[in-house]
């Protein structure tokens, strides 16, 4: 008779199936839906596996062998583990299901027998401990997440996951500018939109910590010669205005005579005003259309009350300056106006 841990296999197949499948669930912002719909069909995976994998199962129906509902499968999983309970992967399994099911106490519990089984699995730990701190009160993670994070990040230091969710349980003790150096040490392995994100948390532990700001990151080396300089500034009427204080300010280049989708953009607090930065291919929303393939481009810059890339009716914008690329020396882009 087929293993049950065979059909526990299956199991993780399906659901990896149905996570490229399900994948526009997911990008339409439905997480939820997409979790659950991916664990169910992962666990109906394994059901059929045991259906269908077995000599007897032409004597076997599917209303007795397939679990109809996720609750069924976790109960099967359940089951399965109780007769082999020194399986690491299935409480891993479990865990997962039970928080796809809101269940986090359980999570909880089938997380802490998986890294009791496997305490040296990078994975298990970090998924431990952000089950740990969601179940806690505030959605804080303890001493015990916390050292399973730093176990993690020995094991695999170059685990973003780890680092980033150190920095956050380092944060909410007050501990800033530990907080920033845990930050501080993935920007090497980030790609430049998510380095520019995490620079800005890293700013504002560093300013809680009283430490000054990170210096700003020289241009990537392969933005080669259509890399565009952008400098940004408040004229001095707009900057005295205390109400632009926590807005942000969008670098955009686009095509002159294209759709308004930008070819490269930055996003930027405008506390940091004056601003200098450069655009180049990384920065582009689109990898199919970039910097290093267009000869000309419209550069402007957009002050966001919102903080949304959108435009917005009370949005600023600078006058879009057009320039040809190669382009020598900072395009220069000033808000006039409040």
């Amino acid at each position: 008779m087929v293993s049950l841990w065979m059909a526990l296999s299956a199991a993780v197949v399906a659901a990896a199936v149905a996570a490229l499948v399900l994948r526009p669930l997911r990008a339409g912002g439905q997480r939820g839906p997409f979790v659950i719909a991916m664990l169910a069909l992962g666990l109906a995976g394994g059901a059929l596996y045991l259906l269908v994998g077995t000599p007897d199962a032409a004597e076997r129906t599917a209303a007795n062998d397939e679990p109809a509902t996720l609750e069924d499968g976790v109960q099967a999983l359940e089951q399965a583990l109780a007769k082999d309970p020194q399986r690491a992967d299935g409480w891993a399994l479990l865990g997962r299901s039970q928080l796809a099911l809101g269940k986090l106490d359980e999570a909880t519990a089938a997380f802490d027998r998986a890294v009791r089984l496997a305490p040296d699995d990078p994975g298990v730990l970090v998924e431990a401990a952000q089950a740990r701190a969601q179940a806690a009160p505030g959605k804080q993670f303890d001493d015990q997440a916390l050292q399973w994070l730093r176990h993690a990040n020995a094991l695999a230091p170059e685990s973003e996951r780890a680092g980033w969710l150190i920095g956050i349980a380092l944060r909410q003790r007050g501990q800033d500018a530990e907080a920033a150096d845990a930050w501080e040490a993935l920007l090497p392995r980030l790609e430049p939109g998510a380095a520019r994100a995490l620079r800005e948390q890293i700013a504002i532990a560093r300013g809680n910590a009283g430490l000054p700001p990170l210096p700003e990151t020289p241009a990537p080396a392969a933005a080669g010669n259509h890399a565009l300089a952008v400098q940004v500034r408040f004229a001095s009427e707009t900057a005295s205005d205390p109400a632009l204080a926590n807005a942000t300010v969008f670098v955009i280049a686009r095509a002159p005579d294209g759709p308004p989708m930008p070819i490269a953009v930055q996003k930027h607090p405008a506390s940091r005003l004056p601003l200098l930065v450069t655009l180049g291919d990384g920065d582009s929303p689109m990898p199919t259309s970039t910097l290093s393939q267009v000869q000309e481009v419209e550069v402007l810059a957009r002050l966001s009350r919102s903080g949304q890339a959108n435009r917005q009716p009370d949005d600023v914008e600078t006058a879009p300056v057009r320039v040809r690329l190669p382009h020598a020396g900072p395009v220069p882009l000033v808000f006039d106006r409040p």
